[in-house]
């Protein structure tokens, strides 16, 4: 779908649904209302562009697909209740009506998605709405998106074959033929330019740079749309793009997600999250400082060096669960039936309240309410000399709820998870590094895997 048609049906669709509701509710059309409205379409409009609600996308499943339209509305929202509570008018709208204009506005904007692309999706498997693609280069790479085009009919792409100049010695072997090779690279040139073929995707090796030059530019006398695969070994690292300053090109390969208005909807979230929760827990913390206190000497909270946002140190407050207040050079980790933990620690561990303090300090900007897991630093040392791109989990801000439900498991069964082996623990660090961080990206992540 054009872009600036989707624009226009989303504007459309968020005053329709703001008419529904007050009329459903039984309320008059204000002068305010219709102010109510009109900040809501342009704050809606410049959150979706700055998250890219409408960049062209065709992604794998829904979630993915329209992660920034859930994205837009999560930061709309979060704009207009703090734009509320300020000018203090948040009286002069109903609560109902509100909510039911914020969920049905984006239920229809989704519907309206959902609708697109399956229309789409059916069009483009229809035999004579196919486009013809070829490969140019016998590798690994073109191997992989062979079969990846293949079990995505949707796409309406139809794999004409593998065109390359070298001899069946020097190409890759393909396990299963999925793709078969048709000729050579002038064979694709003069296909192309015969208009027989539709897209071209150049899978050949960086390093044949001059061979990939003379191929695009011979492939630029026709009319075939012309893909690079991308051969990069560190493109699925936590942030690898491209960026440019003036007219050179640059590729991020180590980077943080948050940048720009992202930052600053990432704080935003933090804070709407953070004081709702501080809220709701100020009275159990009381309560639970109170027990620490009279169930065993020392103090109330445990404070401990750790890493945060690109790997400043910054001390994590919990609550005591043993006698001891370990931040050395070396940390013993916890194991089960430790006697180091109180009885009344061992249940705080149990349940995890123990760690409700850091909650606070998502207020403060310390932590972050999504995050990875903030380790102590004499661990942090341990693990980064011993697990490859270790320390590229302190790109983002450490989260007070963890990526993943691993740690919780390996906490109840008395370990810290990634305090033992580092062949074990590897597989939990990649997981973390390629995991999501934002609350909308976690809602995503829990509808994909479960956890």
């Amino acid at each position: 779908m054009l872009r600036p048609f989707q624009r226009i049906v989303d504007l459309i669709l968020i005053v329709l649904i703001h008419r529904i509701a007050i009329a459903a509710y039984g309320q008059p059309w204000l002068p305010h209302v219709s102010g109510a409205t009109l900040f809501v379409v342009v704050t809606f409009t410049i959150v979706a562009e700055t998250v890219g609600g409408y960049r062209p996308r065709q992604a794998e499943d829904l979630l993915t697909e329209n992660k920034p339209l859930l994205l837009a509305w999560a930061g709309t929202a979060a704009v207009c209740s703090v734009i509320l509570f300020l000018t203090k008018t948040s009286e002069s709208f109903s609560r109902v009506t509100c909510l039911g204009w914020l969920l049905g506005a984006a239920g229809a904007q989704l519907a309206w998605r959902v609708s697109e692309r399956s229309a789409l999706r059916s069009i483009g498997s229809r035999e004579g709405n196919q486009r013809v693609a070829a490969f140019a280069g016998a590798t690994a790479n073109a191997e992989r998106l062979c079969g990846e085009i293949r079990s995505r009919p949707w796409l309406g792409l139809k794999i004409a074959g593998i065109y390359d100049d070298r001899g069946p010695g020097r190409q890759h072997a393909f396990e299963g033929n999925p793709c078969k090779h048709v000729g050579s690279f002038r064979d694709l040139i003069r296909a192309c330019q015969d208009s027989a073929i539709d897209v071209v995707y150049v899978a050949l090796p960086l390093h044949a740079e001059e061979r990939i030059k003379k191929l695009v530019e011979a492939l630029s006398n026709s009319t075939a749309t012309v893909h690079l695969v991308a051969d990069l070994p560190f493109y699925q690292l936590l942030s690898a793009r491209w960026t440019a300053i003036g007219s050179s090109p640059l590729i991020t390969i180590h980077g943080t997600p948050f940048q720009g208005m992202r930052q600053a909807l990432k704080r935003v979230e933090d804070i709407v999250g953070g004081t709702i929760a501080s809220m709701l827990i100020a009275i159990p913390v009381l309560i639970i400082a109170s027990l620490v206190k009279l169930t065993s000497p020392g103090p109330v909270f445990f404070k401990q060096r750790r890493y945060g946002l690109n790997g400043k140190e910054i001390r994590v407050l919990k609550f005591r669960t043993m006698y001891v207040c370990e931040d050395g050079t070396t940390i013993k980790q916890a194991q089960r039936n430790d006697s180091r933990v109180t009885p009344f620690g061992r249940f705080l561990r149990r349940t995890s309240l123990d760690e409700l303090p850091p909650f606070f300090q998502v207020l403060t900007g310390a932590m972050s309410v999504v995050g990875p897991r903030p380790h102590a630093v004499a661990h942090n040392e341990q693990h980064r000399g011993l697990i490859p791109r270790y320390m590229l989990r302190h790109k983002v801000k450490p989260g007070h709820h963890r990526l993943g439900a691993s740690q919780w498991l390996a906490r109840r069964n008395g370990d810290a998870g990634l305090h033992g082996k580092a062949d074990s623990a590897r597989p939990g660090l990649h997981r973390q590094l390629e995991s999501p961080v934002g609350l909308e990206d976690r809602a995503a992540h829990y509808f994909r895997t479960g956890w």
